[in-house]
């Protein structure tokens, strides 16, 4: 998850979704990986398939960028 590298896979569209994700939702063993973190950022497709769990809002932004993606946060 947070500390894993992973290659960006193909994106249809030009638009990743970005939304907030409590921690206490996830499973047990990503909980542990968060440590202290209480909200991470999904980063979702244009068919909402998830493509990552990344640390920040910020992070999830520049990861689409440097994919020529346009990044929209969404709730």
């Amino acid at each position: 998850m947070m500390n894993n590298k992973f290659e960006m896979p193909p994106i249809e569209g030009h638009y990743v979704y970005v939304r907030p994700v409590l921690v206490a939702n996830l499973p047990e063993k990503l909980r542990a990986q968060a440590g202290e973190t209480e909200t991470i950022y999904s980063m979702n497709a244009e068919d909402g398939a998830q493509i990552a769990l990344v640390i920040s809002r910020d992070l999830a932004f520049a990861i689409a960028r440097e994919h020529d993606l346009s990044p929209v946060m969404v709730q």
